[in-house]
């Protein structure tokens, strides 16, 4: 069944209980969401398979790595099989994991650098947010590099995420202090490990988020797409690989859907207004660029396209155009 606020669409296999987790494929689609939103008009040919691969080969190296992961087997060339389990009741109450199985509902991010476009410069400009609450000594510059990574935590069953204190996300996820603390510890690993694979192939990793699963062993376990362009902020040269260059599009002319102020107004999802489609000359520029990283980040060769600085060339003779 399609998740519409996710680029995946999900297949239950075997449904988990609260006895033991189930089986579910994540099938990878050439959708892309912005602005909370859900899926936007456009499909980007050759997109999911490109980030399913990248998702593959992130699962393989952090299981070598002794991060366990929900990953279980890849159904080429888009599809993965996972662990699945429980999703809790979007009501915001605690989680109580000797119940059983449950995907924790935070997202927990990490940042490496502060490039155009981080939410830490709009929340900071905002008032939203204080240095001192994100362990910054100033208000830092545009681009800047942290001496060591930010962890933030955000809701996932909402309307649209909010950021929350480390105390409400401990609360929510329904662990106690050792289990958050390894939550925390794993993440930076996995933080470590991606971004070493990146700075290896000319990469920035910004930033990203990671998710958990509670297992009826009440084990973590890494869930999600760590380390795609999906979840994470890639930068070649000083170019976005993701979704970043089109929800610039959207800001820069014009077109942006206000969707915290659709939210706050009470205006019912089904009453949004449409999104414009973005001008077709995007579509093979974004196609190259998926897979020029996917085949720079994997190793693998399964296209006939340009490698990453050509592909990030196009963009920027595209964006400034």
């Amino acid at each position: 069944m399609p998740v519409l606020h996710s680029t995946k669409n999900l297949h239950v296999v075997e449904p988990p209980t609260g006895a033991r987790e189930g089986v579910g494929i994540f099938e990878y689609t050439d959708n892309y969401t912005v602005f909370h939103y859900g899926r936007m008009p456009d499909l980007i040919p050759g997109k999911g398979e490109a980030v399913c691969r990248m998702a593959v080969a992130n699962f393989a190296m952090l299981e070598a790595a002794g991060v366990r992961t929900h990953f279980r087997r890849f159904i080429a060339p888009n599809r993965i099989e996972f662990t699945l389990a429980r999703l809790p009741e979007p009501s915001g109450r605690p989680l109580i994991p000797e119940r059983g199985s449950y995907l924790i509902p935070l997202q927990v991010l990490f940042r490496n650098e502060l490039p155009p476009g981080s939410s830490v410069h709009r929340r900071l400009a905002s008032g939203e947010l204080t240095p001192a609450e994100v362990g910054l000594r100033t208000i830092p510059a545009v681009g800047e590099k942290l001496e060591q990574p930010l962890i933030e935590y955000a809701t996932t069953r909402e309307d649209v995420n909010r950021f929350i204190t480390p105390d409400e996300a401990q609360r929510l996820a329904g662990l106690d202090g050792d289990q958050f603390q390894a939550m925390r510890e794993t993440t930076i690993k996995v933080n470590e490990l991606l971004t070493e694979h990146a700075a290896g192939l000319g990469l920035s990793h910004c930033d990203g988020k990671v998710e958990y699963l509670a297992t009826s062993g009440r084990e973590l376990v890494l869930a999600d797409s760590p380390g795609t362009p999906d979840e994470s902020r890639l930068m070649f040269n000083g170019v976005h690989c993701g979704k970043q260059i089109m929800r610039d599009w959207y800001v820069g002319s014009g077109h942006e859907i206000p969707v915290n102020r659709l939210i706050a107004d009470g205006v019912p999802r089904g009453q949004w207004p449409q999104p414009v489609p973005l001008p077709p000359e995007f579509l093979p520029v974004m196609t190259n660029l998926y897979r020029s990283l996917s085949e720079a980040w994997t190793g693998e060769r399964w296209w006939d396209v340009p490698g990453l600085e050509e592909a990030t060339r196009a963009v920027t003779e595209l964006i400034s155009r």
